[in-house]
């Protein structure tokens, strides 16, 4: 299964960044905007496997379309908006699955 994210990126003097409204947390940057591109697509499929791993829920996506205030643009060049679609890793209740990171803390005890 995939989703498409909405993702925004911003070009400054010296690069790059980038995040994605829906995905707290999930940004990145790079030196061109081919660069950017890759990096932000890269760090959501991380971001959301991490996400299952950890036996969280999936961020729907729902954002289409972001409001810029005057402060957004300091700095600024311009910015570029678009989707990234992305595989979504399937969610996994955490009842039934312990987190990668706790797995040995937990078979310690046995």
């Amino acid at each position: 299964m995939t989703n498409r994210y909405l993702v925004v990126y911003a070009k400054t003097k010296n690069n790059f960044s980038g995040f994605a409204p829906d995905v707290l947390g999930c940004v990145s940057s790079g030196e061109t905007l081919e660069e950017m591109r890759a990096m932000m697509k890269e760090g959501l499929t991380l971001h959301l496997e991490g996400t299952a791993d950890d036996g969280d829920p999936i961020p729907v996506p729902h954002a289409r379309s972001v409001d810029f205030t005057d402060e957004d643009f300091e700095g600024v060049e311009y910015f570029i908006v678009e989707n990234v679609e992305v595989a979504v890793p399937a969610f996994i209740n955490p009842v039934q699955r312990i987190p990668r990171h706790m797995e040995q803390v937990v078979g310690a005890g046995q």
